[in-house]
C-alpha cells in the first residue's frame, strides 16, 4: 500500500507537457493585445507630455510676448534665457522639473518659430523610431494634432 501511494504522489511527464502546451497558447493568444496597448500608451503619455509644456511656452508667451526660439529652447522655461528674443518678464520657471524624454527615450523637438505658418512653434515627438514620418507607433506626434 505504501509503494502505490508513492508512485500516484505528482504529476506525470504528459500532465506537465499538456500545462506547457496550454500556458503558450494563452500568452500566445494575449501578448499581442498586451503590447498593442503598451504602444497606445505610449503615444498617450507623449501627447500628455506635449500639452503639458505646451501649456508652460504659452504661459512664457504671455509674460514675454513671445515664445522661447529654437536656439533657447525648452530650457527657457526652466532658467531666463540668453540670446534673441531676450525675455522681457521672465517669471520662471515654467515647469517643475525638467522637460523629460518622450516615451520611447528620445528629446522632444522644439522649433521656434515652426515651419507651419499657423503655428508659432512646433513641439513634437517623433515617435517610436525616432524619424520624421511614420505610421501606428512610429507615427509623429504633434503638439497641435
Amino acid at each position: 500500500m505504501n509503494r502505490n501511494n508513492r508512485s500516484r504522489a505528482g504529476f506525470t511527464l504528459i500532465e506537465i507537457l499538456v500545462v506547457i502546451l496550454v500556458l503558450g497558447v494563452l500568452a500566445a493568444l494575449v501578448a499581442p493585445n498586451v503590447f498593442q496597448h503598451v504602444g497606445a500608451s505610449r503615444t498617450t503619455a507623449a501627447k500628455s507630455q506635449l500639452e503639458l509644456v505646451g501649456a508652460a511656452l504659452d504661459a512664457y508667451r504671455l509674460d514675454n510676448d513671445s515664445y522661447p526660439s529654437s536656439e533657447q529652447g525648452l530650457g527657457a522655461l526652466l532658467t531666463a534665457p540668453a540670446g534673441s528674443p531676450a525675455p522681457r518678464n521672465w517669471r520662471g520657471p515654467y515647469l517643475k522639473k525638467s522637460v523629460p524624454a518622450d516615451p520611447w527615450g528620445s528629446p522632444y523637438v522644439y522649433r521656434s518659430p515652426g515651419a507651419d505658418p499657423k503655428h508659432d512653434y512646433e513641439l513634437l515627438s517623433w515617435g517610436r523610431d525616432g524619424k520624421e514620418g511614420g505610421t501606428g507607433e512610429d507615427a509623429d506626434i504633434r503638439s497641435w494634432d
